[in-house]
């Protein structure tokens, strides 16, 4: 289900690499989002000393406003999801989806076998979302989450370069497609 913004709008987002000016702004996103989330500071050591981070942004055409951001680290081959964070205001209309798909196709591009991530158990929207990208549950990480001792669930894919997934980027692409015709994605290739 999109909201109604976005029908009403017509406007096409944009995925852009995070830039050291929009930490404050996805810093709130994070406090926004998460209990016990990341600090600025801790934003900043990122894009300064993490030779192995990649984060991405998403605007509305035309709108200096973020409505959400993802990272992932790129561990020898695999690509590993930090976090993935929309604006509360801004949920269900796709961002999440397009962060997703955007961290994917950067993961193909460095040449990362496969992505992995931890997902709070209770996330049932995310782990939905997940699942559509061909994650699947591979374990648990009990007490994980320090604010309240919840399980992760370790999710993975399989292998990114595989006919079987490319086939499902290419299925999910042509949501994104539905969403916002004309969508340009990180492989510069029109959805």
């Amino acid at each position: 289900m999109t909201e109604p913004h976005l029908e009403a709008a017509g406007a096409v987002p944009l995925l852009t690499s995070l830039q050291a000016a929009d930490i404050p702004e996805v810093e709130a996103i994070e406090v926004a989002s998460f209990e016990s989330g990341w600090s600025l500071t801790a934003f900043q050591r990122e894009m300064e000393s993490n030779r192995l981070a990649r984060y991405v942004v998403v605007r509305e055409a035309g709108r200096a406003e973020i409505a959400g951001f993802a990272g992932l680290w790129l561990v020898v081959d695999e690509a590993h999801v930090v976090t993935v964070a929309v604006r509360p205001e801004m949920r269900r209309g796709g961002y999440g989806r397009l962060l997703v798909h955007g961290l994917l196709e950067l993961a193909q591009a460095e040449g990362m076998a496969n992505a992995t991530l931890e997902c709070r158990e209770s996330n049932e929207p995310a782990r939905a979302l997940y699942r559509d990208y061909g994650f699947y549950e591979v374990g648990r990480r009990v007490r994980y989450y320090a604010d309240n001792n919840e399980d992760a669930i370790i999710m993975t894919t399989e292998t990114l370069a595989s006919p079987a997934y490319q086939d499902r980027l290419q299925r999910l692409a042509g949501k994104l497609q539905s969403l916002w015709p004309g969508l340009q994605l990180a492989s510069g290739t029109s959805v």
